[in-house]
């Protein structure tokens, strides 16, 4: 084998891909983990995370870290922010080739690339993203206990998690941009019923204010084309998710919401590739579920090379 030969290319180097290394590398497999950007996936950009077992709280860049050097203490070869041209995975041996010419290869993959959530395109959303503005209920909302806070879209997601998130916040505004709602029925009416919520139909974020975190929104009626301020402890976003699967679906099954499909081993429609993380087809999207999924990515992939060799 030489040296850009591995036992498994992981492609994503955020919880998923880097739990799939850490078991693979202890596994004495040689395991490259590539990303074109940083160690960690969106991991990085959460303040502070609270549920993930074994840490009262600890910051999203210090578990990444952590999970990181991990990896590398086992033995992993971790290469980020490169500039991937090609990934040939339809073929015995895959490839991932990099614009400079450099190629990798392995007999199995596992793609790891992770999602990212939806954004509203306000002015300020990346700078106050995990200082105020969150995309995920279950991960921040003990933080805005007895707070007031505005949660945006009108699906079934942003209708249910803001009834979740009434636990926490003692006051929730919806901001939504049509003049109706996309959910269940259901929902809307239990929504609507809550004391805790209130809500502003046909209006959409232009800018979010503040100095260390949001602390103000500039909003407008899109009927009325009315511009005004309103001060707020923090905004929830939810309009959808988008896995990172766009330069991998011409090669792997994705479903119509572009998620890799894969089966109960977590492989593909390709043989020798698997998924893990949040670019596959599932319900639930935390860190935890990332690292399970990774974990079993592994293992499997250890069982697919071990029957390989015998």
């Amino acid at each position: 084998m030489n040296t850009n030969s591995f036992d498994t290319i992981i492609i994503g180097a955020g919880p998923a891909g880097l739990t799939a290394g850490t078991y693979l590398s202890r596994a004495k497999r040689k395991v490259l983990i590539i990303d074109t950007g940083m160690a960690g996936g969106q991991v990085i950009l959460t303040h502070e995370v609270a549920n993930y077992p074994g840490f009262e709280s600890i910051s999203g860049y210090t578990l990444s870290s952590n999970m990181k050097n991990q990896a590398l203490r086992f033995g992993c070869e971790i290469k980020t922010n490169v500039r991937i041209k090609t990934y040939q995975l339809t073929e015995a041996l895959k490839k991932v080739i990099l614009e400079n010419g450099t190629e990798y290869d392995a007999p199995t993959v596992i793609i790891a690339s992770g999602g990212r959530s939806k954004k509203i395109g306000a002015i300020g959303e990346d700078i106050f993203a995990g200082r105020g503005i969150s995309y995920c209920a279950t991960c921040d909302g003990d933080f805005f206990q007895d707070k007031e806070i505005i949660v945006v879209g009108g699906g079934n997601s942003a209708v249910e998690e803001a009834v979740s998130l009434t636990k926490y916040a003692s006051k929730i505004t919806m901001v939504h941009i049509l003049d109706q709602w996309q959910a269940f029925e259901n929902a809307v009416v239990e929504m609507k019923n809550h004391p805790k919520i209130e809500y502003k139909l046909s209006t959409k974020i232009l800018e979010f204010l503040g100095q260390d975190r949001v602390e103000k929104v500039k909003l407008q009626n899109v009927s009325t084309q009315e511009i005004y301020e309103m001060p707020i402890d923090g905004v929830f976003i939810f309009i959808g998710y988008t896995p990172n699967s766009e330069f991998i679906k011409e090669q792997v099954e994705t479903n119509s919401r572009g998620e890799i499909v894969v089966n109960s081993h977590f492989k593909t429609s390709l043989n020798g590739v698997y998924a893990a993380g949040d670019c596959i087809e599932k319900t639930y999207r935390q860190i935890t579920t990332a690292v399970s999924d990774g974990t079993q990515a592994a293992l499997n992939i250890l069982e697919f090379l071990n029957e390989k060799k015998s």
